[in-house]
């Protein structure tokens, strides 16, 4: 009679199951290979890792000094607005407090413009009505 392997283990064994563990391993590792093969094909290559770094950090950071001034300018542009406006009309601090607002509205529609999040208005990115509908 064969000892067992494991505490459990019986020792009671079908001539098959040796044979099925083995192709079990065999399909594990043939998966792995495939796995591997996948990810080292979506993978990009160290020459082009290594450009995309470089450029794409100083890029990143120049969009984000880019985006956060157009928000930051839009702010200021409000308060200063609104402090202007209740100098001259003596309604401190309602015109500060209502074009800060604006300035915060405008900062924020300025930067995703600049994002390229939302188009300009009045221009459409779609084409649908372009090529002689026929409408003004």
């Amino acid at each position: 009679m064969a000892m067992s392997e494991r505490p459990g283990d019986t020792g009671n064994r079908t001539p098959g199951q040796d044979r099925d563990a083995g192709g079990r391993e065999d399909d594990l590792d043939r998966r792995r290979k495939e796995l591997d093969a996948a990810i080292l094909a979506r993978r990009p290559a160290a020459g082009e890792k290594d450009r995309a770094d470089g450029s794409s950090g100083m890029a990143g950071i120049g969009n984000a000094l880019k985006l956060s001034s157009e928000f930051i300018a839009g702010i200021v542009v409000g308060a200063a607005i609104g402090w202007i406006i209740d100098r001259l009309a003596g309604t401190s601090p309602f015109g500060l407090v209502v074009f800060l607002l604006l300035g915060f509205g405008a900062g924020v529609l300025n930067a995703l413009r600049s994002a390229g999040l939302i188009t300009q208005a009045g221009i459409r990115s779609s084409g649908k009505d372009e090529g002689g509908s026929g409408r003004k």
